[in-house]
């Protein structure tokens, strides 16, 4: 399924994944529009071609014609948002996010929004080391998966809605998750990684790393570039899945630690095999399923 081209789609929060999603879905000549509170990003994105119309503020006419809304905000600005301007939303809207945690949020807007207004979440699992839709892309998402997190108050044509955008966009796998789950799992692959990379990057003093590194050390650190205001947000919503990911994790690295310790060279070894099998896994073909 892929969007119907009659409907009107605005992008509320016009940084890298906004950006990308608004230039994606411009170019496949959708009727696309932003609203950012920064009028340059606004403007850089009209003057590009990204979007169609823009505003710098909630303005009544974007958002009173739009069918599909996709919220872009840090998880507390997009709550604040919906509190203030829902209002403003037509009759049967369809409202969407890429907001990475889930539980925090979901239910508190479905239980706030209008009867008449169905928000269906999803995560776009895509992004850079950069920000800004000066560095917007569509191509992130042609390699990435993405979940679609539906709960029992949302309909199927909804879920499909939502569907269709991962499915319009080009996305390599699209799956589903409830909220609870999709934390848990984020927590792990997403979230713990950038703590990985972090600690990777600040565990050693030197300030000569760069002269010594390869790929290796560089691949595992990509992600310690970060958005600090954005993620110490994302950590802390998710705070009791993360920490649960971070023992499991500091659990199984204190494994490894005694196989070396006590030269448990067979016990690495069977480790190593059991790291190679399941990375093979990524190796294999996309296509859409339900995890």
């Amino acid at each position: 399924m892929i969007l119907d081209k009659d409907q009107k789609i605005l992008i509320v929060g016009l940084g890298l994944i906004g950006g990308s999603y608004a230039k994606g879905l411009t170019k496949k000549g959708y009727d696309v529009s932003a609203i950012d509170i920064n009028k340059t990003a606004i403007d850089y994105a009209l003057k590009n071609g990204i979007i169609a119309r823009g505003a710098d503020f909630a303005d009544p006419a974007l958002v009173g014609e739009a069918d599909i809304v996709i919220f872009a905000l840090y998880p507390h600005v997009f709550v604040q948002w919906i509190k203030d301007n829902q209002q403003l939303f037509k009759s049967g809207a369809i409202i969407t996010d890429v907001t990475g945690v889930k539980s925090c949020i979901v239910y508190d807007i479905q239980a706030m929004l209008r009867d008449d207004v169905e928000f269906i979440a999803a995560h776009p699992m895509a992004g850079k080391e950069v920000y800004g839709v000066e560095n917007s892309d569509e191509g992130i998402f042609r390699q990435a998966n993405y979940i679609v997190v539906p709960t029992d108050r949302n309909t199927f044509e909804a879920i499909e809605i939502c569907k269709a955008i991962g499915t319009t966009l080009d996305f390599a796998r699209i799956s589903s998750l409830p909220p609870m789950a999709h934390d848990e799992m984020i927590g792990f692959v997403s979230q713990l990684t950038h703590c990985i990379a972090i600690c990777l990057m600040t565990c050693s003093k030197s300030d000569h790393l760069v002269d010594y590194t390869g790929d290796s050390f560089r691949d595992l650190t990509r992600i310690a570039r970060i958005n600090e205001n954005m993620w110490s947000e994302l950590f802390m919503l998710n705070k009791d899945a993360l920490l649960r990911q971070m023992e499991k994790f500091m659990n199984e690295f204190e494994v490894f630690h005694e196989m070396l310790r006590n030269d448990d060279v067979e016990g690495m070894k069977a480790k190593m095999r059991l790291s190679t099998e399941k990375r093979e896994l990524f190796n294999k073909p996309k296509g859409e399923e339900k995890v």
